[in-house]
């Protein structure tokens, strides 16, 4: 088949069927505005813009669209503040896991924090609990497993409560530690502590950084913390000058450390000037392990689909790239070598192949 026959955009009907894995999504960025409202008026929440579902939802894509991530990041007080209960917590959780089903993910990794959760009374133990409850039931009958990622916050000051949690939660599926929230002004490695309890327990890290903040907080990310992702990571087009990458973006390069890419959310928070500006399609091409993520899919108004196929149109790719991008999500999903050959040889390769060109379907 010729180079430019197969530069065709799937559908988004096909992208949607197709198994996807999704490594970066925010639990209390993902609510439904209509449970927004309905937990609301069951906890007397008075805080809403609206009670409109529509016009709420109008709402926080707005808001969050401010051009920084710390008016971006300002939207959550009404998420979190009508998830305070264990049974808002199962419902949001369970949710989720409903809604990715929906949209064709197989894996999900979706992070929270517990110590966002804790003001009506729960312990930090009792939200995971919760949350993970929410999960299993979300998942049940069908093909998708989605796995908790517990988050520190880089202001707070419960990171190794939070290491040593994760480390218990792992029956119960939890599987890594995220650390999150402004990078200015908090430097990871105030929270050294927390990543070295999780990584002698054997768990791995992912950091928020390199979306806010530039080539430090890579740097610190992975030469302090140990991260073995990084939560956006977008930054890192800071060393690459006229198309060839620096010395750091070599080593994220060479050492293949997934970048949690998150399209619409880095173009609200300031991190890119448009879907079509992205710079991953740049980081893309220098041969980074890009993933593309959702973050917030409330805030955003995104699913993972929409956030593939908007890419495939910025940047004319087609399903053996959509493909490949799922292929690197996988080898960096927080799951045992088995599970991850597993998935790729029983779901994602045969789920993809129907939108390859015949001579990319025998590629590894």
């Amino acid at each position: 088949m010729p180079a430019a026959a197969r530069q065709v955009p799937p559908t988004p009907e096909q992208v949607r069927a197709a198994p996807k894995v999704l490594l970066h999504d925010h639990l209390d960025g993902g609510l439904r505005p209509a449970t927004v409202v309905e937990l609301a008026a069951e906890q007397g929440y008075a805080g809403l813009p609206t009670t409109d579902p529509q016009a709420l939802g109008r709402w926080f894509r707005e808001s969050a669209g401010s051009g920084s991530l710390e008016g971006y990041l300002a939207t959550f007080r009404h998420t979190v503040g009508v998830t305070q209960t264990a049974a808002a917590l199962v419902r949001v959780a369970r949710e989720c896991a409903e809604d990715l089903a929906a949209d064709g993910v197989v894996h999900a990794e979706v992070r929270y924090a517990p110590e966002l959760h804790v003001a009506g009374g729960l312990a930090l133990a009792e939200v995971v609990e919760a949350v993970q409850e929410g999960f299993r039931q979300g998942c049940a009958g069908s093909r998708l497993r989605v796995a908790g990622l517990l988050t520190a916050m880089r202001e707070g000051d419960r990171a190794i409560e939070v290491a040593e949690l994760a480390v218990r939660s792992v029956p119960d599926g939890v599987v890594g530690l995220d650390l999150a929230g402004a990078e200015a002004g908090h430097p990871a490695g105030r929270h050294l502590a927390a990543f070295r309890h999780v990584q002698a327990a054997g768990l791995p890290v992912t950091v928020h950084a390199g979306e806010g903040y530039g080539l430090a907080s890579i740097r610190e990310a992975l030469h302090v913390c140990g991260a073995d992702r990084l939560g956006h990571g977008v930054r890192i087009v800071d060393d690459v000058r006229d198309g060839v990458p620096g010395p750091l973006a070599e080593e994220v390069r060479d050492r293949a450390v997934p970048l949690e890419v998150c399209p619409t959310s880095n173009v609200q928070t300031g991190a890119a000037r448009s879907v079509a500006e992205h710079p991953v399609g740049l980081l893309h091409r220098l041969g980074l392990r890009v993933t593309v993520n959702t973050d917030n899919r409330l805030m955003s108004g995104v699913c993972l689909t929409s956030e593939l196929v908007g890419l495939a149109a910025a940047f004319g790719w087609d399903g053996a790239d959509l493909h490949r991008l799922t292929v690197a999500a996988l080898d960096s999903a927080f799951l045992p070598e088995a599970e991850r050959q597993r998935l790729r040889a029983e779901v994602v390769d045969p789920g993809w192949a129907p939108l390859q060109p015949v001579e990319d379907r025998a590629r590894p």
